[in-house]
């Protein structure tokens, strides 16, 4: 016998109600979804907005109940995100939304929190309430809520909530040992609770874990971590997405680099904080993701008004083979570089001419032509130095390879490349406009000249080493490495006397030579450092012991 409408039973027709407001959940969702793939989404959010918060209030008519809390709180969760994104500003006042949430979870456990502050009440039902399905719509509430704390500069409330998020039975708790970030660490060890197919959001809990964590790392003045964490920065700061890292950070400067930059530049800056920082791993994966961005036409995406972060294309691909080379994929190192040398060929006069004469003020050529012919120098001398440092990494790549002959090559391709450079006039050292690219050009040639070293060490040619730290020595005088090596090959050679005597002099002055050199001179280009690390001597000290052993013995003899 059928039942007459209106008189079923109470749990049947909130069960009704319940299955009616999760349909209408899902379809609000997935209309969002079908605007914002269809660049619609600024007409809508107000629009779901109000639906959400109609959807809510329906939900709140009936007294709260345990089996209708995580579809209200997925609804809550939902309407709050187009609060903030119809708003398209900071943050503001609707903390008041997460409150009422949490009192709603605790009168279905016959609790009370109404005399609690914000942070007593998370504490209460963080602890108390242990019902298994409320723990993934209450961890994706806290998530918001860390969001309007960072938003109001609440750090340690924050810090404090993720300490609550994060159980002592979790083995991925953050510890926080020296040199970490105590909130960037428990953050990054919040574990992000799954998503149901059922309650769909409209903005991933994992997706707003990277905004906290970029935004925390910001507004703690850290913009080498935050550029060095692996989150998909460009995308949180895209229009589509309704909770962004912009609105959690109200200094201009900061909203300014993430609204501003293209996610191609983004993750450029990514790759090259990461290999700044020794984060090779994390570098590689970033530089890699770049190269393939630039296969797909990069080159056409990027702005043209002179505002992109990017450097030219053949040092991010020598930046790059650096990065391999440090993870130790030297023969991808090496196809990158053949890759830089392919380039740059037809760029490179056979004989590349410097001339004094066009740094000086009575230079009979017109403004526009001098500014051409420097132009045309400089250009040459980047073309020159990126392919010289293509055959350097090279050398070293092969060097780690253990392919000492190959290496050598390589290197005696550098120093005949840098041959090509011309100096005219005797203040060519001295000139302004092409001084830095002249720098580079020194620096690579003493590199070179060290590595190829190096490889004759390794092969026993102790006198064509000797020769190549000679030259490093007058390239770059008291240059640790270079020194070091000669010493070596000395030692090697058994002019012991000559060896115990330039280490003499180089101990001597070099303490004070590098406290003259720091802060001197132009940092190097990025791609050098790995060079200029290998450069380094690496057996400083069973040297030492050596020839301190020999000077002591020549003493005593002499005494006796």
């Amino acid at each position: 016998m059928k039942r007459r409408r209106g008189t079923e039973p109470e749990p049947e027709r909130e069960r009704s109600c319940l299955r009616a407001w999760a349909a209408h959940s899902r379809a609000l969702v997935g209309r969002w979804t079908t605007a914002r793939c269809g660049g619609e989404a600024p007409q809508v959010r107000r629009q779901q907005r109000d639906e959400f918060r109609e959807l809510l209030l329906s939900i709140r008519g009936l007294p709260a109940a345990l089996p209708a809390l995580p579809l209200e709180l997925t609804v809550l969760y939902n309407s709050l995100l187009f609060t903030v994104g119809a708003s398209d500003s900071a943050i503001k006042g609707e903390a008041e939304g997460i409150r009422q949430g949490l009192l709603r979870v605790l009168e279905a456990c016959g609790a009370c929190g109404q005399d609690l502050g914000t942070e007593e009440l998370w504490e209460k039902v963080l602890q108390e309430v242990t019902v298994e399905e409320l723990q993934a719509p209450l961890h994706r509430l806290g998530a918001l809520q860390a969001a309007w704390w960072l938003a109001a500069s609440q750090l340690r409330s924050v810090a404090g909530l993720f300490r609550l998020l994060s159980t002592a039975k979790d083995p991925e708790r953050a510890h926080c040992s020296e040199g970490q970030n105590e909130l960037l660490s428990m953050i990054k060890a919040w574990r992000v609770p799954p998503e149901e197919t059922s309650l769909p959001l409209v903005q991933s809990a994992k997706d707003l874990k990277e905004i906290l964590w970029t935004a925390a790392a910001f507004l703690q003045g850290l913009w080498q971590q935050a550029l060095g964490k692996n989150p998909p920065a460009a995308a949180s700061s895209s229009p589509c997405f309704l909770m962004r890292t912009e609105l959690l950070v109200h200094t201009p400067v900061l909203t300014s680099l993430l609204r501003q930059h293209h996610p191609s530049e983004v993750k450029y800056l990514l790759a090259q904080r990461c290999l700044q920082d020794g984060r090779v791993a994390d570098a590689v994966e970033h530089y890699l993701d770049f190269l393939s961005l630039l296969q797909e036409g990069l080159q056409q995406q990027m702005p043209l008004d002179g505002s992109s972060a990017l450097p030219r294309i053949p040092e991010v691909f020598l930046e790059a083979a650096s990065a391999l080379e440090q993870a130790g994929r030297h023969q991808d190192a090496i196809t990158l570089c053949e890759e830089v040398i392919r380039r740059t060929t037809d760029h490179i006069p056979r004989v590349l001419r410097v001339e004094e004469s066009l740094q000086h003020p009575e230079c009979s050529l017109p403004g526009a032509e001098l500014a051409g012919a420097l132009l045309s120098q400089k250009e040459s001398l980047c073309c020159l130095a990126w392919r010289a440092a293509g055959y350097l990494h090279q050398g070293w790549a092969r060097a780690k390879l253990g392919e000492s002959k190959e290496a050598i090559t390589q290197f005696s391709r550098c120093l005949s490349d840098l041959l090509r450079v011309q100096l005219h006039g005797s203040g060519i050292k001295q000139t302004e406009n092409l001084q830095p690219e002249v720098e580079v050009l020194q620096k690579i040639r003493l590199l070179s000249l060290i590595g190829r070293g190096t490889q004759f060490l390794e092969l026993g040619r102790h006198k064509e080493a000797l020769l190549d730290f000679q030259h490093s020595l007058q390239i770059s005088p008291g240059d640790p490495g270079a020194a070091s090596y000669l010493v070596q090959a000395l030692w090697k050679l058994n002019r012991k006397q000559e060896a115990a005597a330039q280490w003499q002099k180089f101990s001597q002055s070099s303490s004070g030579q590098d406290e003259q050199q720091q802060g001197q001179g132009r940092p190097l280009p990025l791609y050098l450092v790995s060079c200029l690390e290998q450069a380094m001597f690496p057996h400083s000290e069973p040297l030492a012991r050596s020839i301190q052993d020999y000077l002591r013995a020549a003493a005593q003899d002499t005494s006796s």
